[in-house]
């Protein structure tokens, strides 16, 4: 004991990376649908090596609190604003409501058993698994009218609560969308997910994970020109002006590549590559007779660029429009795709192009280069962190987090963690809106993400270590039950309350709000494992995301209604 005491001492980060190794090692462990979790793993390795009474800085789990958090808001922001309209409103609603009975459920306990704020709050955080929670109630306890004593002893409350009720809490939501709800209601859930399907995708195929649509909407082919082609003394222009969506790419002539342009002539015995929409080549033989093979080891290159339309004169046009500009500008250009707030939108003639727009063209880099002064500025595909706009954020909600009010009496301080969590939301929307600005690639996103949670995680178990055990000893069994309650109520109230208020009756709809609404993974892994395909991915995604919000901003909430402190 002494020597472990002695080695975490000199090196403390040393018990933070144990701590973080052998959390997600046994993490990995599964039984049946269930895995503990490498959060849950490393909460657990640390409260246990903090047994040896290691000194860390507090300050770094702030740090990396306050990482997690903008992250979570980043990825979070597109899909929160989008989710935000009058077509998913009774989602919307049936969101905010789950989250609403989960508050008034933990209140209720905390209530009639007398619970202090911290084992409230981490109540919460395990029986709703949401991990944020004891971030942000961890710093609104921080900031109490209370001793240092009974502030730590808070602190570890609220991570022992989430280390008992998080198992069942994980477990939950599983047995209630995959066996309880569906048992109760008579519902096949595969059957309801294909009928689903089929009508969402109005008979069109949805794609599973790791599927692809492999019919191409832009491809290149090779002819050989014969002396009665019609392409015969005809200049690449006028070829593209009378076939239109095709260009000529490359000409192979006596077996070399010739530098072209718009004005070189097609002659008999020509090898032409070209580059069209896939519907337009069945006119192709009538000008060029014979497809061939590409020569061995010939290299066509192209490229896809993303492209933002700012230029007013195409705001409100029409795709069709877009494809009528000039033959000088537009000759060898095509466009594959338009997206417009982080969502792909269809490529129909009647599509109307709004400024803000990315459209992802395809052709040569000469090509591009024209259409892209005429539309607008190229966003690089080159994973690279807008650091600017990271450091920006993160002050900014450094800032928010400073904010404090009271509600009917009650004192509420948001905190960094619901501070960073705004600004997040904020940022990862207005990348959604204007790709130039604000970038914080997917990778770096989700490391930063899932390792600031580690890290935060493994300290709060760590500096909980030397009182959890008198705090489990206290509250134990009874905190195990609270978080059944907790679990399960909210799920079985908010159920009904979508089925019968809201008239949210479709099951998949129905079973995704629950999960959507409780921000439960496991459960939605396991509703989809049942649907057999991605029918609920929507309706959780919408849920999911104001779920994540408003589960998070109850941390605060919680630790400013309960008014009882532990005694040290």
């Amino acid at each position: 004991m002494d020597f472990f005491h002695q080695l975490f001492t000199k090196v403390p980060l040393l018990a933070l990376f144990i701590s973080i190794c052998l959390g997600y090692l046994i993490g990995k462990f599964t039984v049946g649908k269930f895995t503990l979790g490498g959060i849950s793993g490393s909460l657990i390795i640390g409260v246990l090596i903090g047994q040896f009474n290691v000194p860390i800085d507090t300050n770094i789990k702030g740090i990396f609190f306050a990482l997690f958090i903008y992250c979570v808001g980043y990825q979070g922001g597109p899909q929160f604003f989008a989710a935000l309209n009058i077509k998913t409103l009774n989602q919307l609603i049936a969101a905010f409501m789950m989250t609403f009975f989960g508050l008034l459920t933990v209140l209720g306990c905390a209530y009639f058993f007398n619970l202090d704020r911290g084992t409230a709050a981490g109540l919460a955080a395990g029986g709703l698994t949401q991990s944020a929670i004891i971030g942000t109630a961890g710093s609104s306890i921080a900031n109490l009218d209370a001793s240092d004593a009974a502030i730590k002893l808070m602190q570890t409350n609220v991570a022992v609560g989430y280390a008992i009720c998080y198992i069942f809490g994980t477990i939950g939501p599983i047995l209630m969308v995959t066996w309880f709800f569906p048992t109760i209601m008579r519902w096949d859930l595969r059957k309801e997910a294909l009928d689903l399907a089929r009508k969402m995708s109005g008979g069109k195929v949805i794609l599973e994970p790791g599927q692809f649509n492999a019919v191409k909407r832009v491809d290149t082919r090779f002819y050989r020109v014969t002396p009665e082609a019609n392409a015969v003394g005809l200049t690449t222009l006028e070829i593209a002006d009378r076939v239109t969506g095709l260009a000529v790419e490359a000409i192979i002539r006596n077996g070399e590549q010739m530098d072209m342009d718009g004005s070189t002539k097609i002659e008999a015995g020509d090898i032409v590559g070209v580059t069209g929409v896939v519907k337009v080549f069945e006119q192709v033989p009538n000008w060029m007779v014979d497809e061939v093979a590409a020569p061995e080891g010939f290299q066509l290159v192209e490229e896809n660029r993303d492209i933002i339309l700012n230029n007013k004169q195409f705001h409100g046009a029409t795709f069709e429009s877009l494809q009528k500009v000039d033959l000088e500008t537009r000759h060898g250009v095509f466009i594959s795709q338009v997206s417009r707030a982080g969502r792909d939108l269809l490529v129909v003639p009647s599509l109307e192009l709004q400024l803000g727009d990315l459209i992802k063209f395809t052709g040569t880099t000469s090509d591009l280069n024209r259409i892209q002064k005429m539309v607008g500025y190229h966003v690089t595909a080159a994973p690279i962190t807008d650091f600017v706009f990271f450091g920006l954020g993160m002050a900014i909600g450094m800032l928010i987090g400073l904010i404090h009010f009271s509600i009917f009496g009650i004192p509420v301080v948001l905190g960094s963690g619901v501070g960073c969590l705004l600004s997040g939301l904020f940022f990862g929307w207005l990348k959604s809106r204007q790709p130039r600005f604000a970038s914080l690639p997917v990778g770096a996103s989700t490391f930063l993400r899932d390792f600031g949670l580690a890290v935060f995680v493994a300290i709060v178990g760590i500096n909980a270590g030397p009182q959890a055990v008198s705090s489990i000893k206290e509250y134990g069994l009874t905190l195990f039950f609270l978080g059944v309650v907790v679990t399960l109520l909210p799920q079985l109230v908010g159920f009904f309350f979508n089925y019968f208020i809201l008239r949210i009756k479709n099951p998949i709809e129905a079973c995704a709000c629950v999960v959507g609404g409780r921000s439960s993974n496991a459960g939605f892994a396991g509703l989809l494992e049942k649907a057999g395909n991605a029918t609920p991915v929507v309706t959780f995604t919408v849920c999911y995301a104001v779920a994540n919000v408003f589960l998070t901003l109850w941390g605060p909430v919680i630790v400013g209604i309960v008014t009882k402190n532990a005694a040290p």
